[in-house]
């Protein structure tokens, strides 16, 4: 469609001049009617002219017969109907009819709609490239290793599950698969929106379209064609782009209304400029001018281009829409329900407390712990050990370990004997530890054991679901942004009111069955919020449906998350954050966008009409379509600039304070 425009540009630029050397009102002005003038201009005028009508205006007349064959007429109707007016009223007066014509404006007005089309369709390509963009982070070819060890390039479509691919340094990743060989970083920040290279080693999964970093890897293909991640996506983002928003009906609704008024304002302006006297042909100009000047266009893709760039953004940044309505609602988002377990925190026992019972400090009561735990694979144990490396502490060589069932284990570390149990072993030995600080641990909820060295008591370690350090930051951006954030879970309330003492939440439901997460969502909104529902998308799945706005964290690769409206890649409830505020600017952006479509109509159309005549202001229907053109243009540079935002942290929450 670009290319036919430019070629329709050029074929009627080639014509005017002519057009408008031979016509009278042009001679005249230039003072050479005498010089111009010979026998048979007027049909030589008209010849030209019929071939600019023909041909420039072909798309302009082929999109006047749809629109009114699907009964929605709009840009092509204004525009055909003005085109054709000024052709046969000229056409008329150069077989007899009184009066002058003006095919000089018709020619003129047909070039610059050609080349305010093609401007425009290139500034539109330019803003709602969210597709191509997904399609093109995919190379085109990889290559394929044989049997024997030696590589063979082969189209990525050739790709079959099984076969493996050598991927060099700085080349992208052909498809899903698993490093078989290899260990490198790899840059996924187009399609997780991830901004540090990530490392990958044998057993990781890798992502299509990712481009690698400073080693060559193999990859051993798991998924091709429509399964994979980035086609996924590409297919989340087409039909989020089709979806029709409430801001987008109302746009569509408003461009309607103004086809309507400019075909009525067009013809009063005509009837009221012959009745004071007019001629004919001014008054022909000025509806003509009306109707081009009030094309809807620039109101029709308000709406529309600041989707499809929003949606290419979001999609970038790991932020992936399922449902347009859904992630329009969520700037007004009064509610954020969280699950627990996997979301708030990392879903692993961590360690909180380390509490001395003795002489001895807290970390070497940790590091006894942690010696007789490195061998165990209980998920105490390897709380445990996680915490005692992440603090630095050496292990001592552990001789002798065994399980002690039911209550612990024990083993000889440096030649002394080391017990890791919980309260019920020191009950049933008679062992008295009682402490203050033990106790109120245990009464929020905490797993308690107790570190016994030689037969003695040295100290506690209570253990927690680890709080995740971005889940702090999430709930105070949240705060900031004036939004309420609560917690479900099925845990104690002891846990939950722990957890939510931790993070500050507003509210929190314990000891929720699954079955029962909706019903509490359903309680919050008769309070009259609108909330959205934050969690896994398997066991949050009714709740998910339930909400407001239904949000599936850390899904990884697996995007289709039916439940969901919205997406979220990583496994970081910072972007949650993201999502409230992308959609505030989105929406921001997108009246912006109306105002500037409609509000250029309030000022321009009176002066089409030739209000301000009398003050010398006239606009010719040339002017008039280089002004809608302009129009349309700016509404798409307006949306196009919602892309610089990705980059204002403050505003969008995007990769804000991530690692």
């Amino acid at each position: 469609m670009i290319a036919d425009f430019r070629r329709r540009f050029w074929v009627t630029l080639v014509l005017t001049p002519p057009i408008l050397l031979l016509s009278p009102m042009i001679q005249e002005f230039l003072g050479l009617a005498d010089a111009l003038a010979f026998r048979g201009s007027g049909l030589v005028l008209f010849a030209l002219s019929t071939v600019v009508f023909l041909y420039g205006g072909w798309p302009f007349l082929t999109g006047f017969v749809s629109e009114i064959a699907e009964r929605k007429t709009g840009m092509m109707t204004l525009i055909s109907l003005a085109i054709t007016v000024a052709y046969v009223y000229s056409t008329a007066t150069v077989f007899g009819l009184a009066g002058e014509p003006f095919f000089w404006e018709l020619a003129t007005l047909i070039l610059v709609m050609l080349l305010g089309h093609w401007i425009e369709m290139r500034s539109v390509m330019g803003a709602s490239a969210a597709l191509q963009a997904l399609v093109a982070l995919m190379p085109a070819t990889a290559d394929r290793v044989r049997p024997d060890g030696t590589t063979e390039a082969v189209p990525v479509s050739d790709l079959r599950p099984g076969d493996r691919v050598l991927v060099r340094p700085g080349a992208k990743v052909p498809t899903d698969g698993v490093v078989v060989e290899g260990r490198t970083s790899l840059d996924e920040s187009m399609l997780t929106g991830e901004s540090k290279p990530v490392e990958r080693t044998e057993g990781e999964v890798v992502i299509g379209g990712a481009v690698n970093g400073e080693g060559a890897i193999t990859i051993e293909i798991r998924k091709t064609g429509g399964d994979t991640y980035l086609a996924q996506v590409v297919e989340m983002v087409r039909r989020a782009q089709e979806t029709r928003s409430r801001s987008q009906n109302l746009a569509d609704r408003g461009a309607n209304i103004l086809t309507y008024s400019a075909l009525s304002v067009g013809v009063v302006t005509l009837v009221v400029w012959l009745a004071v006297g007019a001629a004919t042909e001014f008054a022909i100009a000025r509806m003509v001018t009306v109707m081009v000047i009030a094309c809807p266009h620039a109101l029709g893709l308000a709406v529309p281009l600041v989707v499809a760039v929003s949606t290419r953004l979001s999609a970038t940044s790991g932020l992936l829409i399922r449902d347009r309505a859904s992630f329009e609602r969520a700037r007004g988002l009064d509610a954020v329900v969280f699950d627990k377990t996997g979301t708030l925190t990392e879903g692993r026992f961590g360690v909180s407390d380390v509490i001395p019972l003795g002489d001895l400090s807290a970390d070497v009561v940790l590091g006894w712990a942690a010696a007789l735990e490195s061998q165990s694979e209980h998920p105490i144990a390897r709380g445990v050990t996680h915490s005692a490396e992440e603090r630095g502490l050496s292990v001592e060589p552990v001789r002798d370990f065994r399980n002690l069932p039911g209550e612990g284990a024990e083993a000889s570390v440096a030649g002394r004997n080391v017990k890791v149990v919980g309260p019920g072993y020191l009950r049933r030995q008679g062992i008295e530890a009682a402490s203050a600080e033990v106790a109120r641990v245990a009464d929020e909820g905490k797993t308690v054991v107790y570190v016994v060295l030689d037969e003695a008591v040295v100290g506690a370690v209570a253990l927690a679901d680890v709080v995740r350090p971005e889940s702090r930051a999430a709930i105070a951006r949240l705060k900031e942004m004036g939004v309420a954030c609560m917690m479900l879970t099925g845990d104690s309330r002891a846990v939950a009111a722990s957890v939510s003492a931790e993070l500050g939440l507003d509210d929190y439901f314990a000891e929720v069955l699954p079955d029962q997460k909706a019903e509490k969502i359903r309680e919050v909104q008769a309070r009259g919020k609108t909330v959205a529902m934050v969690g896994d998308g398997v066991n949050d799945a009714p709740a998910l449906v339930q909400a407001d706005c239904g949000i599936a964290i850390g899904a990884g690769t697996d995007v289709a998350v039916q439940s969901a409206d919205i997406v979220l890649v990583r496994n970081d409830p910072r972007d949650v954050t993201a999502i409230l505020a992308l959609s505030r600017a989105t929406y921001r952006k997108m009246i912006e966008n109306f105002v500037l479509g409609a509000g250029y109509n309030v000022v321009t159309i009176p002066l089409a009409a030739g209000v301000a005549y009398s003050w010398g202001v006239v606009l010719t229907p040339a002017v008039g379509a280089a002004l809608m053109s302009l129009s349309t243009v700016v509404v798409a540079i307006n949306a196009k600039l919602l892309e610089r935002r990705r980059k204002d942290i403050a505003a969008l929450g995007l990769a804000e304070s991530r690692p």
